[in-house]
């Protein structure tokens, strides 16, 4: 494990921002109250030791096996990918955007007031949460079946599905486009002084969510798509 019984709760965090997901379903308190042993966070509330340090690892384990290696996806047929786009990317993707939704709106709701440029933070990542549940839905349902018709060289609607094609990159753009502006606002989320575990763990968020998403734009972009022009 990466972590022990004695580890800070505040630590575990900062290592691996998603086990606040863990700390916030057992009622822990991992933002003002994170400066205190893992063992002792757990007895004050009466929370079985072993079951969190499982939760806790079990995140962990997850995130590590996120990390990709394009060079196997070149190499790999399109269904492969298509079923690793939906497993490693969309269902992660939704979690996450979910999950984070609303620590988003506490930091801009607690912050805003002094803190302006998170209110454009609200703004932004709603936007990209709106149009990127729309869009793994546009992949899954409809065009994800169709590039499957693709591999069929006499298939009729051919200039049909590459027009969805071109529309899925187009959506790729905007997102990045929205992710560019999130770097631009949070100055390359830069922390202010008074900033507290919970704007913290926003920043932190936000930016690996950025890097998943590249990832996972990378892939169909880069590695899928191309093979259907």
């Amino acid at each position: 494990m990466a972590f022990s019984e004695t580890t800070l709760v505040k630590d575990i965090v900062n290592e691996q921002p998603k086990t606040s997901d863990v700390f916030k379903r057992y009622r822990i308190d991992f933002c003002c109250g994170g400066n205190i042993p893992l063992i002792t966070a757990a007895s004050e509330l009466s929370v079985n030791i072993e079951q969190l340090m499982a939760d806790l690892n079990e995140i962990y384990a997850k995130e590590e096996n996120q990390k990709d290696d394009m060079g196997v996806w070149t190499d790999s047929s399109s269904q492969e990918i298509i079923n690793h786009v939906m497993q490693h990317y969309h269902i992660p993707l939704l979690d996450e955007l979910a999950q984070l939704s609303p620590y988003v709106t506490k930091v801009a709701k607690v912050h805003g007031d002094h803190h302006p440029e998170l209110l454009k933070v609200y703004e932004l990542f709603y936007e990209f949460k709106k149009e990127m549940i729309e869009h793994t839905a546009k992949e899954e349902e409809t065009v994800f079946p169709m590039l499957k018709q693709l591999e069929d060289p006499e298939v009729p609607n051919r200039e049909e599905i590459i027009n969805y094609i071109k529309e899925l990159e187009k959506e790729h753009d905007h997102a990045g486009e929205l992710l560019r502006q999130l770097r631009e606002t949070t100055s390359d989320y830069e922390l202010p002084l008074d900033a507290c575990g919970t704007y913290t763990l926003v920043y932190k968020r936000l930016e690996m969510l950025e890097g998943q998403t590249f990832m996972h734009v990378h892939l169909e972009n880069n590695i899928l798509f191309p093979r259907y022009f």
